[in-house]
């Protein structure tokens, strides 16, 4: 079951949103360098619809976007979630950064609008860096189009 340590208001996660980004733990990936390894523990409260509307009808119109951060350890529920929130909440955009490389066999990927894939790699640097191995996807008609350049100019 899904777990979430915090969440915050951010504005350079998903570029030109307002994103309501949850914290989600017990990250599988361990890369090194990792910003948050306190994420790679089974902590926190669990996630499910209840918080979701909870914390959607805190911030009503205040977010255009709930980012799902991890979840690699439970990426379907990632997704069935994300499915939640856009037929609950047609307004908001979703998205999910995800450290994997690729998404995982039978996603879902519709409920999206944006997906970022790729573990961090320090020597690589995150997506500012036009040498990153991490990509920023914004998701059109079941397309996946790299979006990454929108980073290397904040």
């Amino acid at each position: 079951m899904l777990k979430y340590y915090n969440y915050d208001i951010v504005f350079q996660e998903i570029p030109d949103e307002v994103t309501l980004a949850i914290n989600i733990t017990n990250c599988p990936n361990r890369c090194k360098g990792c910003h948050s390894p306190h994420l790679q523990q089974d902590i926190g409260e669990y996630l499910d619809k209840e918080v979701i509307d909870n914390l959607i009808s805190k911030y009503g119109s205040s977010i255009t976007c709930f980012c799902f951060m991890g979840g690699d350890r439970y990426p379907h529920q990632v997704a069935n979630l994300a499915k939640y929130i856009r037929c609950t909440y047609s307004q908001l955009k979703t998205a999910w950064y995800s450290g994997c490389e690729q998404l995982p066999v039978e996603f879902e990927k519709s409920h999206f609008q944006y997906i970022k894939l790729g573990g961090y790699i320090e020597e690589r640097g995150d997506l500012r860096n036009k040498n990153s191995n991490q990509h920023i996807y914004e998701l059109h008609n079941g397309k996946m189009i790299d979006i990454s350049y929108k980073f290397r100019h904040i």
